[in-house]
């Protein structure tokens, strides 16, 4: 066996998760030795791990307490509640900089750089990031807002009228707005709630704002934890949905592809979205515009060659003719029923990455994912 796979595999993860679950199912089917870090325990202070373990940071949500911890909050957030991202971020900086200590001592490998997961956490860094290495991405505003009037100036000064404007600092959707502004009116559609008492929750149910006031309120509320706000790129359609792509890049392989559709401009599957048809998305870009995809999301993934997996999101563009990357995902590989031509679910396939020694060739390649 070469590369890591005969070394202990610890996994930070939130141990009842199924992220985790689905790790520790793979890692048993080709009998690699796993054990949980709680991210409470590292959310919470200094940790040790295992003399040269390979550690594979995973996601802190879909805990409260971890949260809480992260943004060294006395109370927990309410159900839903979106709140103190940037306390967050900087809670999670102060986290992966106990593990890189702890991963250092023990003589370990870290597989997920803390700086490509810091950098992917950060959109206007990521989308930086993406754009100097040539990786297409949507325009951006070159500042954050810091209100509902800044915003608004700055679309006026850059003659946009349909832009998503983003935590900079969100995933799944929290707090994405998709904003269309006209001489007299204004439409946002978004799964933000905001309750009668100014506060901000998720919602699995897409809304659309139509009154100023309303709108006004949520990115004020946003603002404070910084905004990236990118120009609206028109998308491909299918059976009268829009359509965008996770592609999750191991090791330089794009080998797991989900097709996300939708009636509304917000695709996330916990958003009421369908997975859309594959071969009909490959058959409207052409033989050669889908290698010129999968070339882009390698490419993205490759501004972060420390890190063995990336989710990247992709924008098809409206009649299939270009294509953008929209996010990179640290941790956008929960694709339950996807598989690669192996036959490898999106974990199994970090495993063989591992224990065959793709990641460490991976490691070896420059910005645009090829080998320096």
């Amino acid at each position: 066996m070469t590369g890591h796979g005969g070394r202990p595999l610890l996994v930070v993860g939130n141990p009842a998760n199924r992220r985790v679950a689905m790790l520790r199912a793979a890692a048993d089917r080709v009998g690699v030795p796993a054990s949980v870090l709680p991210w409470r325990e590292l959310a919470a202070g200094p940790v040790r791990v295992p003399d040269g373990a390979v550690v594979r940071v995973d996601s802190p949500g879909e805990d409260a307490e971890v949260d809480r911890l992260l943004r060294g909050a006395d109370r927990p957030a309410d159900p839903g509640e979106i709140i103190g991202a940037a306390a967050w971020y900087a809670g999670l900086r102060a986290a992966l900089g106990r593990l890189t200590e702890a991963v250092r001592t023990a003589g370990g490998t870290l597989v997920n750089a803390p700086d490509d997961i810091l950098t992917m956490f950060d959109k206007p860094t990521c989308h930086r990031r993406l754009d100097r290495a040539g990786v297409p991405v949507p325009p951006a505003l070159p500042a954050p807002p810091a209100d509902w009037p800044e915003l608004l100036a700055a679309l006026r000064a850059a003659g946009w009228a349909r832009v998503f404007v983003k935590p900079a600092h969100g995933s799944s959707a929290s707090g994405v707005l998709a904003l269309q502004i006209g001489s007299t009116r204004v439409r946002a559609t978004t799964s933000v709630e905001l309750a009668g008492d100014g506060r901000l929750f998720n919602s699995l149910r897409v809304r659309h704002y139509t009154d100023e006031r309303s709108v006004a309120a949520i990115v004020d509320r946003l603002a404070p934890d910084r905004l990236h706000v990118e120009r609206w790129f028109p998308k491909a359609t299918l059976a009268d949905r829009v359509v965008d792509l996770r592609v999750l890049v191991v090791a330089g392989v794009p080998g797991h592809v989900v097709v996300r559709a939708a009636r509304q401009p917000l695709t996330n599957l916990h958003l009421g979205s369908a997975r859309g048809d594959l071969a009909a998305v490959r058959a409207g870009f052409g033989a050669a515009g889908w290698a010129a995809v999968l070339d882009t999301c390698v490419r993205a993934a490759g501004c972060f060659p420390g890190s063995l997996h990336a989710g990247v999101d992709l924008l098809p563009g409206s009649r299939w003719r270009r294509h953008m990357v929209a996010e990179v995902n640290a941790f956008g590989d929960l694709l339950p029923g996807v598989y690669d031509a192996a036959g490898r679910n999106s974990y199994a396939a970090q495993l063989h990455a591992l224990r065959t020694g793709g990641f460490d060739r991976w490691r070896a390649t420059g910005l645009d994912g090829r080998a320096a």
